[in-house]
């Protein structure tokens, strides 16, 4: 596994509701900032106040070996009861160029919904790069360690996108 061939995790889970809730729920930024165990805030940008494909969004985050570090997204798809997806940008030129083209995201987030008869299957999932980030910058640094590091990686990611889900599913159906 390698950073260049874009690495990526999912999880998915079924949610007894209807789709228009669960849509509801995934298509708002501010819920996996109440759930992740990483993402802990998030604020639109640029006077967007609502999803919309160009839209864009500060996301707060920390991490317990990382630290704290802010990120800028902008929402790629947004297609009602089905996908909702955003590319992590590196508008700061943090980790090289700036950059504010969604193809060269440092990550891709994408919600599916397949609703079907009395519940919505929800698929959550992350691609890392192809973009430069934290993780290529460590992985400049130790090369040798390159799967390792990326398999820990996507193992945080899978964590915080099950809890994320978990937590969408109670809402739901709560």
């Amino acid at each position: 596994m390698r950073y260049a061939d874009g690495p990526a995790a999912e999880y998915e889970i079924r949610i007894a509701a209807a789709a228009p809730r669960v849509w509801e729920l995934v298509s708002d930024i501010d819920l996996p900032a109440r759930m992740s165990p990483e993402l802990h805030r998030v604020e639109w940008l640029d006077g967007a106040t609502a999803p919309a494909p160009g839209a864009r969004f500060t996301g707060h985050n920390r991490h317990p070996k990382i630290g704290e570090w802010q990120t800028v997204s902008q929402i790629v798809t947004v297609a009602a009861e089905r996908e909702f997806c955003w590319a992590v940008l590196d508008t700061g030129g943090r980790f090289g160029a700036p950059v504010a083209d969604p193809a060269q995201s440092l990550a891709t987030w994408r919600f599916v919904l397949e609703p079907a008869c009395g519940h919505v299957l929800v698929r959550h999932s992350v691609r890392i790069g192809p973009g430069a980030s934290g993780l290529s910058a460590v992985i400049a640094r130790m090369p040798d360690r390159e799967e390792q590091l990326i398999e820990a990686r996507l193992a945080e990611l899978r964590t915080g996108m099950a809890a994320t889900l978990k937590g969408i599913k109670a809402l739901a159906e709560g």
